[in-house]
């Protein structure tokens, strides 16, 4: 096996060994930072959520508050408002879903699922705890969600939520006396509950290192050619030379050029050797046929 051969092998398993914990560590890295931009994301898409929700309670609501009376008008509720703003936002982003999971809805949509009720008296626990991060495994895969509570600040909500006979007739028209009542001032009642499966993540995780990986790759490959060329240039070009110019001696031929390498360096060092000797034993044969 050549020296050119066991120095390419050689560089090339010391990539190979430096590349495996290199991709463990970039993959770590890269999952928790797409982990977070999805949950930022998420976050984004809950604020304008939580915006439009002010938006509807506080314009809205009072422009519409007589023709309510009469007539249900979904629009001036906040979380329908919300919903459909964040429907809107799903068509460029069909992954992400929302919820206002509530207690006790007046829309049973809304209604809490068992993991959902977990979270909603998680804060009702602690008032002071202003979101949750989590996974959870459900029918579809593992997916990670992002909650915020709902919180009766504004006094508007209750008269639709305090008790039937205070509500308005179209909203008992719609939705019944049985759900929706009993809401207090301060209260938390539900919370914002944006969903994405965990493949989103991963899927933005594993793009990142594949691009990460044919980066090191182009350029592992770039310098390997480089160093080859430098290789070939500087020292086994000028080594071949040399155990040609060894060869033919030791054969007899004394005639051989002398190999001139420019430098200092081993190489150029082994090459004046090599010319020395050729030089000295030409000599020391002239010698031996004067005698």
């Amino acid at each position: 096996m050549s020296l050119f051969v066991k120095f390419n092998l050689i560089l090339l398993a010391v990539f190979g060994v430096a590349l495996v914990p290199a991709v463990l560590l970039s993959k770590n890295f890269l999952e928790s930072n797409a982990r977070g931009q999805v949950i930022q994301n998420a976050r984004i898409m809950m604020e304008s959520a939580l915006a439009t929700r002010t938006y509807t309670s506080e314009q809205i609501v009072g422009l519409l508050a007589n023709q309510s009376q009469d007539e249900f008008i979904p629009q001036t509720i906040p979380s329908y408002s919300a919903t459909e703003i964040f429907n809107t936002v799903r068509k460029t982003n069909p992954e992400y879903t929302y919820k206002e999971a509530t207690l006790n809805p007046t829309n049973l949509r809304d209604r809490t699922t068992d993991w959902e009720a977990d979270i909603v008296n998680e804060f009702r626990a602690d008032p002071k705890l202003t979101e949750i991060v989590g996974e959870r495994d459900g029918a579809r895969g593992r997916s990670l969600h992002l909650a915020k509570p709902i919180q009766i600040k504004n006094g508007k909500c209750l008269v639709c939520h305090s008790t039937p006979d205070a509500a308005p007739p179209a909203v008992i028209k719609t939705y019944g006396s049985a759900n929706g009542f009993g809401w207090h001032q301060d209260e938390i009642i539900g919370a914002q509950i944006v969903s994405v499966p965990m493949n989103v993540a991963e899927g933005m995780a594993g793009k990142a290192l594949a691009a990460l990986l044919g980066t090191v790759i182009a350029v592992f490959a770039s310098m390997f050619i480089f160093l080859n060329v430098l290789l070939w240039f500087i020292v086994i070009r000028p080594i071949k030379k040399l155990s040609l110019m060894a060869d033919q001696v030791s054969s007899g031929n004394l005639e051989v050029p002398e190999i001139v390498v420019h430098g200092s360096d081993e190489v150029s060092v082994l090459s004046s050797a090599f010319n020395r000797m050729r030089i000295s034993l030409v000599k020391a044969l002239r010698l031996l046929e004067d005698q």
